[in-house]
């Protein structure tokens, strides 16, 4: 029998994967392709291939018991979660698993201005992809005051590390807003992640909310004029706040449209976590030959 469960094992899930089975324990995966099973199989993960898209294309999984992490993101478009929605009509009093981590987003929090955002902020999404991870947070709290099971979520601002650089756009000519009018936003390297979502499943309480970020604060353009010069790349050509809204697709100004200073103080003390790359500048050094 397998004692974890993971929902969307991309990046961050098969890095805590890879984790659980060296402490030796047994880990069953889902991926929306079936060309993506035989990795996870290679690194002695059970497969399972399920499009939570359609409520037809998932086998039924077996939950009951386990300990579960749910690291899928919802599909485009809408302001409901409809994988989530998919992924609870597995769940009942025969089919429950123990306890579930859920990796949510900082974006729920909307733009909070200079405000430092704790879990005790309100959330005030303002964007549709912000409403669907409200949607899924709400699906969950509501199956797991149902059924019992133990919910602790975690809102992570933006994800950098080891394949996750924005490489390709800087290739490309990726433009950026001007540092003094960007907004203020976090981030969170990879491999910190892996060891908070695992510390969040052994030492998390019944619905613990935490905010995940390295406590650091800048902007978007700091980020990527810091990837350029440590890739020695040509560094970004700066935008003003007007031109930016004119002049990028707006998807990619949606998310400069919101400041966010996050505290990580909670997941700090509470979880026990000593980060590994506690800023940017270390986090970065750390990408450079890493897989």
């Amino acid at each position: 029998m397998t004692d974890y469960t993971i929902v969307g094992t991309g990046d961050i899930g098969f890095r805590v994967a890879r984790e659980l089975v060296k402490q030796g324990q047994q880990v069953q995966g889902t991926v929306h392709f079936e060309e993506k099973a035989p990795l996870l199989e290679g690194a002695g993960v059970k497969a399972l291939v399920a499009n939570f898209d359609y409520q037809e294309n998932i086998p039924e999984i077996p939950l009951n018991g386990q300990k579960l992490f749910y690291f899928m993101p919802p599909q485009g478009g809408g302001s409901s979660d409809y994988r989530m929605l998919n992924f609870c009509r597995q769940l009942s009093a025969d089919n429950c698993p123990a306890r579930i981590v859920y990796m949510s987003t900082s974006g729920v929090y909307g733009d909070c201005g200079d405000q430092l955002v704790t879990e005790e902020t309100p959330i005030n999404p303002q964007t549709s992809r912000a409403k669907r991870r409200v949607s899924a947070e709400d699906q969950l709290r509501a199956q797991a005051q149902r059924l019992g099971f133990d919910l602790i979520i975690l809102r992570v601002t933006g994800i950098y590390g080891p394949g996750r650089l924005p490489l390709a756009q800087l290739k490309k000519g990726h433009e950026v807003m001007r540092p003094e009018d960007a907004p203020r936003t976090n981030r969170i390297h990879s491999l910190d992640l892996v060891t908070i979502c695992l510390a969040a499943m052994d030492r998390g309480e019944p619905g613990d909310i935490f905010n995940v970020c390295d406590g650091e604060e800048s902007s978007m353009s700091d980020y990527f004029m810091a990837v350029a010069k440590m890739h020695d790349l040509p560094q970004p050509h700066q935008l003003s706040r007007a031109e930016a809204e004119r002049k990028m697709n707006p998807l990619t100004f949606s998310f400069l449209k919101e400041s966010r200073r996050m505290s990580n103080r909670k997941l700090l003390e509470k979880l026990g976590i000593e980060l590994r790359y506690p800023t940017l500048e270390e986090g970065l050094k750390a990408c450079r030959g890493s897989v």
